[in-house]
C-alpha cells in the first residue's frame, strides 16, 4: 500500500522495534476507481477496522475488508477502487526479511527460493480471534499506555503469524511436521529464558535482544516460552517483578519511584496501576499495612 503526494491516504506509526512495525491508516477516498496503477514497496500484511477497498490485478479483483486480510507481495503491481463512500481504516504490519522467512518456511520452504515474493496468495481469512487482538491492540497503542515493550512486538507478530497461516490454510497447505527441536531443547530454551530474566530483571527488555542472547529467533523464543510456562512473555516477567516488590515494599522501602525503575517498570505510575490490577491496593497502601503472612498469600495468588 504506497502513500503518493495528495494522496487521501494518512499513516501513523504505533509501534516500531527491530522486529515489526505496526502502522495505522485512514483513507478518505470516496466510491470509485479504480485509480493509476502503483507497487508495493514492501512485503505487507493489511488488517482492516473499517470499511474496503479492493485492489485490481487485470481482470482479477481482490477485495479487503474487516472479514478478509490483503498480502502486498514487494513489487506487486495493482489498481485501488474504493466501493464506498465513507472511506476505510486499517492496519499495516511488516516484520524484516528474516522474520518472514521464519514464519514461511513453517508453511513452504520453497518459498525462500523467492524471497521478495513470500505470499502466494493476495489476500486470507482475518479470524474472529485475530479480529478482535487486533483491535485490541490498536486501541492499546492508540492510548500511549506504557507497556512493557514485549507485549506489542508478540501481540503483533502472533497476530501476523495467524493470519498468515490461515492464508496457506486456506491454499489447502498444512503446516509442515518440524523436524526440530525435541522436548529437551525446548525445555532448555524455557530455563535459559528464565535464567535471563532473572539475571536482567531491573533492565527494559526488548524480545530482539533477549533473542539475540539465547542465539534463537524471537518468534520462536516467545512461542516456546508460553508454552513452557503457561503465560506470554510480558505476563511472566511482569509477575516476576510485581513478586519481587512485595518484600521490599514489606521491608518499607520508601521510595516508590525508585523500587519501580529498579525492577524495570517504566514509572511509578506504570508500577503502581499494574500492583492495583494484580493485588486490588496500591503499593503505598500494602507498604503500610503489609505483613509477612500477607506477603506470602498475595505473591501465592498473583495473576499477572
Amino acid at each position: 500500500m504506497a502513500e503518493t503526494a495528495g494522496d487521501p491516504i494518512r499513516f501513523q506509526t504505533l509501534h516500531e522495534s527491530p522486529i515489526i512495525r505496526v502502522r495505522a491508516f485512514r483513507c478518505a477516498a470516496c466510491k470509485g476507481g479504480p485509480g493509476p496503477e502503483e507497487a508495493s514497496e514492501e512485503n505487507t500484511l493489511v488488517l482492516m477496522r473499517h470499511g474496503a477497498f479492493c485492489r485490481h490485478f487485470g481482470r482479477r479483483r481482490i477485495t479487503a475488508d474487516v472479514n478478509q486480510a490483503a498480502f502486498f507481495g514487494k513489487g506487486s503491481a495493482y489498481r485501488v477502487s474504493h466501493p464506498g463512500d465513507h472511506g476505510d481504516r486499517g492496519t499495516v504490519f511488516q516484520v524484516p526479511q528474516r522474520i518472514l522467512q521464519e514464519f514461511v518456511h513453517e508453511w513452504d520452504p520453497a518459498l525462500e527460493e523467492r524471497p521478495d515474493l513470500p505470499f502466494p496468495f493476495p489476500g486470507g481469512p482475518c479470524e474472529s480471534g485475530v479480529f478482535w487482538r487486533h483491535r485490541e491492540l490498536v486501541r492499546t497503542l492508540e492510548t500511549g499506555a506504557t507497556l512493557e515493550p514485549f507485549w506489542a512486538d508478540v501481540t503483533a507478530l502472533q497476530i501476523y503469524a495467524d493470519v498468515l497461516g490461515a492464508g496457506f490454510l486456506g491454499q489447502g497447505r498444512p503446516a509442515r511436521s518440524r523436524k526440530a527441536d525435541t522436548a529437551i531443547d525446548h525445555h532448555d530454551l524455557v530455563e535459559a529464558g528464565r535464567l535471563y530474566f532473572a539475571e536482567h530483571l531491573g533492565e527494559r527488555l526488548t524480545l530482539d535482544e533477549v533473542a539475540r542472547a539465547l542465539n534463537t529467533s524471537p518468534f520462536h523464543f516467545a512461542r516456546i516460552f508460553q508454552h513452557g510456562t503457561g503465560l506470554p512473555i510480558h505476563r511472566y516477567l511482569t509477575q516476576l517483578r510485581l513478586r519481587a516488590s512485595l518484600d521490599r515494599l514489606a521491608e518499607g522501602r520508601g521510595d516508590l519511584t525508585a523500587l519501580a525503575l529498579d525492577l524495570g517498570f517504566s514509572s511509578h505510575s506504570h508500577f503502581t496501576g499494574l500492583f492495583r490490577k494484580a493485588f486490588w491496593k496500591t503499593p503505598s497502601e500494602f507498604r503500610d499495612s503489609a505483613s509477612t503472612r500477607e506477603v506470602r498469600e498475595m505473591s501465592k495468588n498473583l495473576e499477572a
